[in-house]
């Protein structure tokens, strides 16, 4: 890596054109990315590309006038003192408040650059062009917040509030409640059957954990595996199965901590309870965020949870 104070002032131009067409390029990212769900803010960035599409035109012609046709490639990574950025293909689902936040950066960190480049040169005419745009730049901020004013009205607002409550919907919240209905109700029967079949709290604590362990790994992979989420919109399959099979160890977990407790009849007890709190807590979540009115999930819920609680005892007292 070369230092700043160290480049000529045609690697200073070249590192300039540089800049501008990675942050246009950026940009163009950030409105692909959000063309389908977002495209009042797809908008947004769509304008922002095109004003450092002009810089960089500007910074071009005034390199071939003073250097010639040959544009040497300096990029960010060859010299010292730019920060690392995220590549924006890497990063899936994007967050509009998250590009918004790295805009921010970007634009404050290409202002600072033309500071003080401007400072290192002596050509007029280079320095002239430097000055006006960090000027520009120091201005994109509230040109972003105007654009977005112009573009995000309250409606689109809503609408992109609407879409963002979907998308948790169908990424996070889906497989984490598959996962704890899952975990909560498929551990119930062998907690219970070798709770009542051992009358030993130690022994139906490790069934329980074991259940509720292999019940992770096996809903997570599935989930991981069902789809890659490129149709369905469901995000990353690797975050929704690691969310699924947490929920669902999770889900066994909590009813079969009681039977750490040396006393078999009140671990159960505990235990008893604490599968009530799960379904009730599992109705709630379908009712807040599936849709799903409060007396018809806890009915289908709870109605599930007691036959395979039941199912265990009979198994473990037989």
């Amino acid at each position: 890596m070369k230092r700043f104070r160290d480049l000529t002032e045609r690697e200073i131009l070249a590192l300039a054109i540089t800049l501008e067409e990675e942050d246009e390029r950026v940009y163009a990212d950030f409105a692909e990315g959000f063309r389908e769900h977002y495209p009042a803010s797809a908008r947004l960035f769509a304008q922002m590309r095109e004003e450092e599409t002009e810089h960089r035109r500007q910074l071009t012609a005034l390199y071939r006038e003073r250097f010639g046709e040959h544009i040497p490639l300096i990029r960010r990574q060859d010299v010292k003192g730019f920060v690392a950025r995220q590549p924006i293909w890497l990063t899936n689902p994007l967050r509009v408040e998250a590009a918004r936040a790295q805009v921010e950066a970007m634009e404050l960190e290409t202002r600072r650059f033309y500071e003080a480049a401007s400072a290192r040169v002596t050509d007029a005419g280079i320095r002239s062009l430097l000055d006006e745009l960090a000027l520009v730049e120091r201005r994109h901020s509230e040109t972003a917040h105007s654009l977005e004013r112009d573009l995000r009205t309250e409606t689109v607002r809503s609408d992109e509030d609407e879409t963002r409550r979907r998308l948790f919907v169908l990424q996070v919240v889906q497989p984490g409640l598959a996962g704890l209905m899952d975990g909560s109700v498929s551990t119930l029967a062998p907690l219970f059957a070798a709770a009542f079949a051992t009358h030993n709290s130690w022994e139906a604590f490790l069934v329980g954990l074991a259940a509720s362990v292999g019940a992770g790994i096996s809903m997570g992979f599935a989930e991981a595996l069902s789809d890659d989420g490129s149709l369905t919109g469901r995000g990353q399959p690797v975050l929704r199965g690691a969310i699924c099979g947490i929920m669902t160890t999770v889900g066994g977990i909590g009813h079969t901590l009681p039977y750490l407790i040396p006393s078999f009849y009140v671990a159960t007890a505990t235990s008893v309870a604490v599968v009530a709190f799960e379904l009730i807590a599992i109705s709630w979540i379908r009712y807040r965020y599936m849709d799903t009115p409060f007396l018809q999930a806890s009915f289908q819920v709870i109605v599930g949870g007691v036959l395979v609680f039941l199912t265990g005892i009979l198994i473990g007292s037989a």
